[in-house]
């Protein structure tokens, strides 16, 4: 596959799609949104909007993704590899790699490779603590919608791994200075794109053997839970009075899938999730609801919502069903490594 060179418009389109979606998280994370956002239907909540990104790529992002990687043989190099910009040239194993996004940095750790730089979240920009004792000492080189092109190249890296979705603009540069392989976009692919990350490094058998352990324990806490199961709803407070119910196409909502959660009608839905406000908190009744906060909890309306009566009277909140969670593994992490921790949560809540 490959992509025409972009005019300045069409840059600034990017650019501007691309900050607009830096809290998506899980779509996740933080699987986030994409260049010109698509809206899907059928959100099933009259005051909730739906808040589906990425165009036509955002539905079939993982079989797309899927189709990429490389034909290379174990321990054969040079290697190309197919990637969401085209086609990229690895010439020898990668000894330093940059990472452009926090699932990246998931992947390559979980794969025992220290990266020798890292771009962050704007709403989370230290290094994650699931990840900081394995993960070394990264430079930092910007945040993923701001990414600081001279760090990158001073590091001298031999691989840089990212996303089309947000770095697209970028691209010629990065592929300047190093190969560069970009994924599709963040979120609902995170196994798609580990696999493609994990064909860059020389290291697919390890990161399918680990895929493996993450769906053999899925489906043993599914079945631990039994076939009635109770119903999750998925709250996440973002900057400026925005609040997120996560769906099925978000990182959160792969992983509730794979144990066979069952969900809210509002968020069952093939979308990366659906807006409410404070006043209308009502909409997140479930059985259990797991809360997270983007950035910093004063700058949203968890308190404005959690204050509101129709929250106190919520199934989940009367019958004490109702927990904060880390938002840097339910919603940023976007890897296999926040994938376990997650269902660690899910299992000490669920099976308690």
């Amino acid at each position: 596959m490959s992509y025409p060179r972009r005019g300045t418009a069409a840059v600034a389109l990017a650019v501007a799609a691309a900050l607009s979606l830096a809290a998506c998280g899980g779509s996740s994370g933080g699987g986030v949104g994409g260049h010109g956002a698509s809206a899907a239907a059928g959100s099933g909540a009259a005051d909730s909007k739906s808040v589906a990104k990425g165009g036509k790529d955002f539905a079939d992002a993982a079989e797309k993704t899927a189709a990429l990687g490389t034909d290379a043989e174990p321990g054969q190099w040079p290697r190309t590899i197919k990637q969401a910009m085209g086609t990229t040239v690895i010439k020898a194993q990668p000894k330093r790699v940059v990472v452009l996004d926090v699932g990246e940095l998931d992947n390559v750790v979980s794969l025992g490779v220290k990266p020798v730089g890292v771009a962050l979240s704007e709403g989370s920009p230290r290094l994650p603590s699931y990840l900081r004792k394995e993960a070394g000492t990264p430079k930092d080189v910007g945040t993923i919608n701001s990414l600081n092109l001279e760090a990158i190249a001073a590091l001298k890296p031999d691989l840089i791994l990212g996303s089309q979705l947000r770095a697209a603009a970028s691209y010629d540069e990065l592929s300047k200075i190093a190969p560069t392989v970009f994924s599709i976009r963040p979120g609902f692919p995170w196994k798609e794109n580990y696999l493609l990350n994990a064909a860059a490094l020389d290291k697919t058998a390890q990161a399918k053997a680990q895929l493996a352990a993450y769906d053999k324990r899925a489906k043993a806490l599914g079945d631990r839970l039994g076939a009635h199961k109770p119903t999750v709803s998925m709250v996440r407070y973002m900057p400026d009075g925005v609040i997120r119910l996560y769906a099925n196409d978000s990182f959160i909502g792969t992983i509730l899938k794979d144990v066979g959660i069952p969900r809210p009608k509002n968020q069952d839905i093939e979308d990366l999730a659906t807006e409410i406000s404070a006043e209308n908190i009502d909409e997140a009744d479930a059985d259990w609801i797991f809360t997270g906060v983007y950035g910093d909890p004063k700058a949203t309306d968890k308190s404005k919502a959690q204050s509101n009566p129709l929250w106190k009277n919520l199934k989940a909140v009367r019958d004490g069903h109702a927990y904060d969670v880390p938002d840097e593994t339910w919603y940023l992490g976007l890897g296999v490594t926040a994938a376990d921790a997650v269902l660690d949560d899910l299992q000490k809540h669920l099976t308690a």
